[in-house]
């Protein structure tokens, strides 16, 4: 299990959070992203150690999957890129 599984995550030049509010455990984050996301104990998406290793594209991806719009995206300059 992750370090910081809840909350943000930077992952080379972006910060990736999840909004716990939002999510509601529909995995298709996971779908389009195994390597980066999981669900715990309460159906809701964390990070996973290995996150680092899916393309900046399919983390993009995997934040438009989202039927809730729970993953927040933002670029190294905090200017938010998704949603």
């Amino acid at each position: 299990m992750s370090v910081n599984p809840s909350g943000s995550r930077k992952i080379r030049n972006w910060t990736l959070t999840v909004d716990r509010d939002l999510c509601i455990g529909a995995a298709s984050c996971i779908a389009v992203a195994p390597k980066a996301y999981a669900l715990d104990n309460e159906a809701k998406a964390i990070f996973l150690d290995t996150a680092d290793n899916e393309t900046d594209e399919v983390l993009l991806d995997s934040a438009k999957a989202c039927p809730t719009a729970a993953i927040i995206i933002h670029d190294e300059k905090g200017k938010q890129i998704y949603p």
